[in-house]
């Protein structure tokens, strides 16, 4: 009797084959942890979900504050006299007409937002990213002679009007970004998609 050929093809493809089927399983399944790490956590799920306010006690010439995506957010209900001096020195204005891309297309109005009463705006000053204060009263004041309501950053004196857009001769270079934003209702808000206007 003789013995096996040390080089028998049918061993050696058996033996491929099964080392073959042996890494392949071994690979898939030290990438199953490895890709499952990649995806984000349901923290950071939820820290990029959109927001929903309930603004029903949002009185006229009000603002109120909220977070989306780790940014203060401004929501502010316009009253009589600031939906006026909306129109009210517009030449003072950098970009009136919001021509800089800071906001959805349907905030490319006068208001910049998606209903006349209402603003939505990222509380962050476009120079250094400071948080403007809310300065709603018209008048002179320590910053401006002919104050039309807006905000006020404190840190290098950016200006901006009731809707966010910027003075000409500040250092902030643009407009307040605007965020998506939609009504699910008369009183819901959501912020961070760019739903159906109701």
């Amino acid at each position: 009797m003789q013995p096996k050929d040390p080089s028998d093809p049918g061993r050696r493809k058996f033996l491929i084959a099964s080392t073959s089927v042996v890494g392949t399983v071994g690979v898939a399944g030290a990438a199953i942890p490895f890709l499952s790490a990649l995806k984000p956590s349901a923290k950071a799920q939820a820290a990029g979900a959109p927001t929903k306010v309930d603004i029903s006690k949002l009185e006229k010439g009000e603002m109120m504050l909220v977070e989306w995506r780790g940014l203060p957010i401004y929501i502010i209900r316009h009253n009589t006299e600031s939906l006026k001096a909306l129109k009210q020195n517009i030449s003072r204005l950098l970009d009136p007409d919001s021509k800089e891309d800071q906001q959805p297309e349907y905030a490319r109005n006068e208001n910049r937002s998606r209903r006349e009463d209402i603003v939505v705006l990222e509380a962050v000053c476009t120079h250094l990213s400071c948080a403007p204060k809310f300065y709603p009263e018209l008048g002179s004041n320590e910053f401006d002679d002919n104050w039309q309501g807006g905000f006020f950053c404190p840190c290098h004196g950016s200006k901006f009007d009731l809707a966010g857009r910027v003075y000409s001769g500040v250092p902030a270079p643009t407009n307040m970004p605007v965020p998506p934003h939609y009504y699910k209702s008369e009183n819901i808000l959501v912020i961070g998609e760019d739903g159906e206007l109701t």
